[in-house]
């Protein structure tokens, strides 16, 4: 794993919290807010929950001894242009399959309905919603709970299943599976590349193409439909 919190116990004074109340934030973070907003929450108070749990996220990344907000530029230039050519073309290309196979009306239906909104939802996503997610399931996740995580190996697998999770409020077993395969890239470029920022981008760039392609039928919370 990367660095853990036990080194850093004296960092700026702070002490590293115990593992009993990382594991009350871990599992309250990472699968009860996401449960409850799937399975109890009414539709109007899903994305406030949502925006409340990205808050406390952000607060207690602060919090963590040993981190600092200048950690998440490291690697900003690590990443090649043909990496995130090469990933686009591969999502775009699972994206259009998929589409063609299960919803294929939908495929650039926004972007020859209304552009206008598919150009907002260009610009707005990388920073509203890829670089909070982020935020939370990368430097957090890795960097707060690197003590109580397995090992790296794993702690991929289950940071990756822990980012589908967080989608369950969809409904779909489309949306599990391509949010668990991304949760895995974007663990990876964290993770393994160590670099941030190319998870940022590479997240970015994922909502984009799916937006563009189509696949947000299966993302847009209007059309869920709760399986009981």
């Amino acid at each position: 794993m990367t660095e853990t919190l036990e080194n850093d116990d004296d960092h700026d004074g702070a002490t590293a919290p115990s593992r009993a109340l990382l594991w009350l934030e871990f599992l309250v973070l990472f699968i009860a807010v996401p449960v409850a907003v799937a399975v109890v929450l009414p539709p109007n108070a899903m994305f406030p929950a949502l925006f409340a749990s990205t808050v406390l996220g952000v607060v207690l990344l602060h919090l963590t001894p040993g981190f600092h907000w200048r950690d998440l530029l490291v690697g900003r230039g690590s990443f090649s242009p043909l990496t995130l050519v090469t990933f686009a073309m591969i999502t775009a290309g699972i994206s259009y399959a998929v589409l063609a196979t299960t919803a294929p009306n939908a495929i650039f239906a926004l972007f020859r309905a209304n552009p206008s909104l598919w150009l907002m939802i260009m610009l707005l996503y990388p920073l509203m919603s890829a670089l909070p997610q982020e935020v939370v399931f990368r430097p957090l996740f890795f960097r707060r709970y690197g003590t109580i995580l397995p090992e790296r190996r794993m702690a991929l697998t289950l940071n990756a299943a822990l980012f589908s999770l967080a989608h369950l409020l969809y409904w779909n077993w489309i949306v599990a599976v391509m949010t668990f395969a991304g949760g895995i890239v974007f663990a990876w470029a964290y993770e393994v590349r160590k670099s941030f920022p190319l998870a940022v981008v590479l997240h970015a760039i994922a909502g984009n193409v799916l937006f563009t392609l189509g696949m947000g039928v299966f993302f847009y919370s209007g059309n869920v439909v709760r399986p009981f």
